[in-house]
């Protein structure tokens, strides 16, 4: 049974509640059916999706960190043409709420591919395009770092998509708030951020870097205070809605990202220690409301 006390609507999409595993940690939804009822979730974002599949970075790519990890899996997916012929008519058996595909490309042309075909995708409710991925080489990050490079690719998008296109930014620049609003300028429907920090860890006896790409993203509970930051500084600067993301990992940093001016929140990195942690967030919900004196989730984004 719905509980309306937790639904939100963002871009003109309602969801049940505002709690969605993010891209990459949750893979195609598929992954996670026979473990619990995906359709307690808000929304599920697809891992991200280039044209051509790919097998992705070498081997190790990934590192664990205290309170967090480095991930350099880069993009490893099927492809474009698998997302929405086999992936998600197979998701849409067992999930009702909203999907999101996440977009990477090495080009503008690439991302515009793949955003009119995820578009056309009739079980595809939103489109998140990721300019901000640290973990592959001349893509993704190449064009979030820059006002004029994410204007561009947000411009091109919006122009082969009807339903709600959000750009996801990178929190590996000095002014976030320039970024989000040349994205807003370009016609971005809203915002999600953020994205990977760009972390290194070194094994001192072998005397190399832990990951095989030397750098990687590095994500978990260690970097939600720059999440949170960043939400409320573009939450405050931009009139279009935002997907927060960035070491979520319970109720309470839900709300919390919620006050900082996030519409809806992404769990990630948790995901993959705790793989029962959005279930769990969800059930947590509505008590933790009421001790908060919390009527409706709508009703505190942004209040800080």
């Amino acid at each position: 049974m719905v509980n309306d006390r937790l639904s939100v609507t963002l871009a003109g999409v309602t969801f049940a509640n505002p709690v969605v595993p993010a891209s990459g940690t949750f893979g195609f939804g598929l992954e996670m059916k026979d473990v619990y009822d995906l359709n307690v979730l808000g929304g599920i974002s697809l891992k991200g999706t280039t044209s051509e599949a790919r097998f992705g970075n070498p081997t190790p790519r990934i590192a664990e960190c205290p309170d967090g990890m480095i991930n350099s899996v880069g993009l490893q997916n099927p492809g474009i043409d698998v997302l929405v012929n086999e992936k998600v008519p197979q998701l849409r058996r067992h999930y009702s709420g909203v999907v999101i595909a996440n977009i990477s490309g090495f080009s503008v042309d690439e991302y515009v591919h793949c955003c009119e075909k995820a578009d056309a995708c009739p079980g595809i409710d939103m489109l998140e395009v990721n300019v901000s991925c640290p973990n592959v080489h001349n893509g993704g990050m190449a064009f979030g770092t820059d006002p004029a490079c994410a204007a561009q690719v947000t411009e091109a998008v919006r122009k082969v998509s009807r339903k709600p296109v959000f750009i996801k930014l990178s929190p590996n620049v000095t002014d976030i708030v320039s970024i989000a609003r040349a994205c807003e300028d370009a016609g971005a429907d809203g915002l999600t951020l953020i994205n990977t920090l760009l972390g290194m860890r070194i094994d001192i006896k072998s005397r190399r870097p832990v990951i095989a790409n030397r750098m990687g993203g590095f994500s978990g509970h260690a970097v939600l205070p720059v999440a949170v930051r960043m939400v409320n500084q573009v939450a405050k600067a931009c009139s279009i809605p935002v997907m927060g993301c960035g070491g979520v990992s319970c109720a309470e940093e839900v709300i919390e990202m919620m006050m900082a001016g996030a519409t809806v929140v992404q769990v990630g990195a948790e995901n993959l220690r705790n793989p029962m942690v959005c279930r769990d967030i969800v059930e947590a919900l509505p008590a933790l409301m009421d001790r908060l004196g919390i009527g409706n989730l709508r009703d505190i984004t942004g209040i800080v």
